[in-house]
């Protein structure tokens, strides 16, 4: 698996070694090109595990077993409705929460957590730009959140899935500071994107396997139909829906 420290040495070295045999100015624009597409893909793709080590499957798993997670609530329309979808599957979920939802909407975040549910830290804002901010303020989003998690339930977080799946060296030192986990995914259901709502229900039975973590939203219909959809192929399929936690035997509370 390629490491950001891991290509930076390799880079080095390369530089070094050019200097040695004097070649041309554009085996260093090369070079430098190569470093910059590595360093961007893995910066976007967390499955690389490129700047931070997450946990995205767990295919040695003995049991028929997944784990559906759910990014960016709770929401106040679509939350309750995917709580009862799971509740009449008896189904558990994992949420990755955002502080101010949490902050606006602390009953239904308490309905998650007596419902047997996992929750997890998405960060307070969820800013489209949280790859680009500086060190301090990726600390102040994960406490930030983590502080409102504890005051509305009385848990402390251990979990942390980045917004937009989205790393950097400042979001890898933010996540060591507060002590986090990071949480990414082997199915990605793209049910934000445009994509029907039965393509991407096949692309996900299509690729499905035990020990899967699978990413959706409790934010839109659409979603709330894909769960729907998702929860009878499992069963159709002796597949059971778990927590993350229970998925790879890790504790969610401090």
């Amino acid at each position: 698996m390629l490491r950001f420290n891991v290509i930076n040495i390799l880079t080095l070295i390369l530089v070094v070694f050019f200097q040695l045999v004097s070649v041309s100015i554009w085996f260093y624009v090369g070079l430098f090109l190569l470093w910059l597409i590595i360093t961007v893909i893995g910066s976007v793709y967390i499955r690389w595990n490129y700047h931070v080590n997450s946990l995205h499957h767990n295919h040695h798993i003995s049991q028929n077993e997944v784990s559906i997670t759910f990014d960016d609530g709770p929401h106040p329309d679509f939350t309750p409705k995917v709580l009862d979808i799971l509740k009449l599957n008896n189904a558990k979920a994992t949420f990755f929460c955002i502080g101010k939802h949490i902050e606006s909407h602390p009953e239904l975040f308490k309905r998650i957590i007596a419902e047997g549910h996992t929750v997890g830290n998405h960060t307070f804002n969820h800013d489209n730009n949280f790859g680009f901010v500086k060190t301090k303020e990726v600390v102040r989003e994960l406490e930030n959140t983590n502080e409102i998690i504890e005051k509305v339930s009385g848990l402390k977080s251990n979990l942390f899935r980045p917004p937009f799946g989205v790393t950097n060296p400042r979001i890898s030192r933010g996540i060591k500071t507060v002590g986090l986990q990071s949480i990414g995914w082997s199915v990605r259901s793209f049910d934000t994107t445009p994509k029907s709502k039965n393509t991407i229900v096949k692309s996900i039975e299509k690729k499905l396997q035990k020990g899967d973590v699978i990413l959706l939203h409790d934010t839109s219909e659409k979603s709330v139909e894909i769960l729907e959809q998702l929860l009878l192929f499992l069963k159709q399929n002796k597949l059971e829906s778990v927590t993350i936690d229970s998925l790879f035997k890790i504790k969610a509370y401090a």
